[in-house]
């Protein structure tokens, strides 16, 4: 769903892109200064309870994950290499995020449920991206769902953000509900996804 504003957003940031093109400094660098900074600011904001901090920080770095694909096509250095190490870093950045959430009701938001819950997100975040590349190393397709990566990752942010403004926890424990079922029915979705265009063909595949 969030895709389509992917163009925007692209175009806000060319001139950073440009610069930092002139400057010397590669897609990969950003790639990885970003992962580093959304990762920094959630396990070291979220489990001392500074969310909006946190947020802010995190949605500072999210956007290079705009500017690094835009600095590779424009510089004519797109690789395999290059997609592997963002989709790679990209599930470390989502743990992150998910993780210091989990620290956060461990520690001053005191709620052992809320803690299993953002740990289930965690975990069925990076099931919903591995069935898709799992599924595409088979030569099959199993994107969609009702919960992209795009979808969750802004859900998450702006209802913790408002919970560190407004002082309502409630409203991450609302996010997280809606995640982990969201994210349960992505993957029954992309698995019956491959089911169906495995029965169609059954030379597709091979060996688990």
């Amino acid at each position: 769903m969030l895709e389509r504003f992917r163009g925007f957003w692209t175009k806000v940031f060319s001139p950073i892109a440009h610069l930092l093109l002139r400057m010397g400094v590669s897609a990969d660098a950003v790639t990885l200064v970003g992962t580093l900074g959304v990762s920094a600011g959630a396990l070291v904001f979220f489990p001392r309870g500074e969310l909006l901090i946190g947020v802010l920080v995190i949605t500072a770095f999210v956007f290079s994950d705009l500017i690094d694909g835009y600095m590779a096509r424009i510089s004519g250095t797109s690789s395999k290499w290059g997609a592997f190490l963002d989709s790679t870093l990209d599930r470390i950045g989502d743990a992150a995020i998910f993780g210091g959430l989990v620290l956060y009701f461990a520690g001053p938001g005191e709620s052992e449920l809320l803690m299993v819950l953002a740990l289930y997100c965690l975990v069925m975040g990076s099931v919903t991206s591995y069935a898709r590349a799992r599924a595409e190393s088979l030569g099959m397709q199993a994107k969609g769902g009702i919960a992209e990566r795009a979808d969750r990752l802004v859900a998450v942010l702006v209802m913790t953000g408002f919970a560190g403004i407004f002082d309502l926890p409630i409203l991450i424990a609302i996010v997280l509900w809606a995640l982990a079922v969201a994210s349960t029915v992505t993957v029954v979705q992309r698995c019956l996804i491959v089911r169906r265009q495995a029965l169609a063909d059954p030379t597709l595949g091979g060996p688990a």
